[in-house]
Order: structure tokens, then sequence, then C-alpha cells
């Protein structure tokens, strides 16, 4: 082999070998990425079925149901719902009314069953994505009642 075609030869391997390593690491990224849906995007059937992704919003007063380390709650963004179920221990400052992000699986029943649930840290807390999905549902709440209202839009 001429000293020329070695060298393409190492070119082209090395080529290769950097192409590979990429592939796999695009491919770990890609497999361990986790989105955040909204309670209503969920509902919309916008959440990818049987992958890890997070839902976020307020718990529902009076959603809580405890039976023995399980517990099923619902998660709104005021527009929508999303029953949560949960096994485990939650966090101390996991309270009804107060923002949640829950990640986990949606299940074919259509119940999210989480593997970790997050609680707010403090009284003015709400994690970025929760509170943005929130005002995002309050507005298009406010919107609608607007259009369903008589005598059209205020």
């Amino acid at each position: 082999m001429k000293p020329r075609h070695k060298r393409a030869a190492i070119v082209l391997g090395g080529l290769g070998a950097v192409g590979v390593a990429v592939a796999l690491v695009l491919n770990a990224f890609n497999s361990n990425l986790v989105f955040f849906y909204t309670p209503s995007q969920v509902a919309a059937k916008e959440a990818p079925q049987g992958r890890t992704f997070r839902v976020g919003g307020l718990v529902e007063s009076g959603s809580v149901q405890r039976e023995g380390v399980t517990v099923r709650f619902l998660v709104t963004d005021t527009a929508k719902t999303v029953p949560v179920r949960y096994d485990g221990l939650l966090p101390d400052l996991f309270k009804e009314g107060k923002g949640v992000v829950a990640q986990g699986q949606l299940g074919t029943d259509g119940v999210f069953v989480a593997r970790e649930v997050l609680a707010k840290h403090d009284e003015n807390y709400m994690p970025p994505e929760a509170a943005d999905a929130v005002q995002q549902a309050e507005k298009t709440r406010q919107r609608m009642a607007g259009t369903l209202a008589p005598g059209g839009a205020k």
C-alpha cells in the first residue's frame, strides 16, 4: 500500500470512529432527556406514551388519597387535571393547593405513575415550568369564558 493510501485509510478510520462516538453520545443524551408537560398538554395527548417526562402544576385541593405508602392526587393547571400515583414518601412541603412537579410515565389507563415528586421550597416559589403552565391555562380559561359569555367577547 502506498503511503498516501495508508494516510487516507487512517483518516477515514478516525472519522468513522469519531462518527460512531458522536452517535453513541447523542443516543445516550436523547434517551436521558426528560421533557416537561402541563396537564392540558397531557390531556391533549401531546405527552409521550411509555416514555419518562415531567408533569407539573398545582395539587388540587381535596384530591390527596393515602393508601399506606401509595399516594394518589390530581395535578392541575386550572384548565385540566392529571391523576397521579406515587409509591413512596412525599416531600415534607407537599401540600394541597401548592406547586408540584412529578417525574414518571403515563400509564395506558391515563394515570401518571410518578417515580419522583418535587414540591416547592418556600412560600413564593413554584417551579418556573409549572408557574408558566398555570398562567397560560388561566389566560386560556379567561379567553374561553369571554367568548362563551352572553353578548360575545368582553
